[in-house]
Formats: structure tokens, C-alpha cells, sequence
């Protein structure tokens, strides 16, 4: 792969990372679905690990499958891309600057909510959302191997042909 196409696909993952991180603002502050616009009744956390996280499964048939699904899954996938497009736009990547990068973004996040009063600080979101950005680096990981071996095939195609 040439140098201008990789530094196309740094400035792919760059556009998308802002993009998503415009996305990432706008849904855990502004949207209605998730009651971002209500008005605050006071502070809201939780800072006891895993405690939420049994709520839901607990009284899952209560709150239904939707809304288990919204909170523990959504808050991992809503990090997945985080993980991806930090390690698709930097040159400095690696498993600890992701869990790093992606434990930061969520505690931002999460003292935000707690002091603008959308949403509420839970310590189990930040484990969730940083296993998200986890995944989101593997996920990248499991792409650039897959690059990798066929820019190889490519490439010795290539030499055969010159040959």
C-alpha cells in the first residue's frame, strides 16, 4: 500500500472519528428518546461496581427486553467505534492507549452528565463503555490483518507478474 493511501485512510478515520464523536455528544446530551431534555430532579450516580448492571438483569421482566438491551449492550456498541476510529486515525496505537483513551472519554462523559444533570454518573457505564472501546480496537485489529494479508497477496501477484 502506497503512502497516499494510507494517509487517505488516516484521514478517512480522522473525518469519521469526529463525525462520530459529534454523533457520540449529541446522543448522550441532547436526545429526547433517552430523556436528555427533561428537567433534572437532582444528582443521579452510582458508584458501586456492577450494581446497575444486576438491576437490569434482575428485573429484566419488568423493564423488558428493550431497555436491558439499551443499557447493557448499548453502552458497550456505542464505544465500539470509539476504539476502531482512535486507532484507525492515530499513529501512536496499542491495546493500553486504547483502554486509556476509551476510560477517559467515558469518565468525561459520565462527570458531565453528573454535573449537567442529563443522564446520570454510574461507574458500571464506565466499565461498559471502555470494554466497548476494547472491542473496538480488536474489531480494528482483526481489519488490519485482514488488509494486511491481502495487500501481501496483491503484492506478490505483483512480483509473479513482473517476473
Amino acid at each position: 500500500m502506497s503512502q497516499r493511501q494510507v494517509r487517505r485512510y488516516r484521514i478517512l478515520g480522522k473525518v469519521m472519528f469526529v463525525l462520530y464523536i459529534a454523533f457520540l455528544v449529541y446522543f448522550l446530551c441532547f436526545a429526547e428518546w433517552y430523556g436528555r431534555t427533561e428537567t433534572p430532579q437532582g444528582y443521579r450516580y452510582n458508584l458501586v461496581l456492577f450494581k446497575e448492571i444486576m438491576r437490569f438483569i434482575e428485573y429484566r421482566e419488568e423493564l423488558g427486553a428493550f431497555a436491558v438491551f439499551a443499557n447493557l449492550f448499548g453502552n458497550i456498541l456505542i464505544f465500539v467505534p470509539y476504539g476502531f476510529f482512535i486507532s484507525m486515525a492515530s499513529t501512536c496505537r496499542g491495546f493500553f492507549q486504547t483502554l486509556l483513551y476509551s476510560f477517559a472519554l467515558s469518565l468525561g462523559v459520565e462527570i458531565f452528565q453528573l454535573f449537567a444533570r442529563v443522564g446520570s454518573f454510574d461507574v458500571d457505564d464506565l466499565l461498559l463503555n471502555t470494554l466497548g472501546g476494547i472491542l473496538g480496537y480488536i474489531l480494528f485489529l482483526i481489519c488490519n490483518i485482514i488488509r494486511r494479508k491481502c495487500y501481501g497477496q496483491k503484492q506478490k501477484i505483483y512480483k509473479r507478474a513482473d517476473s
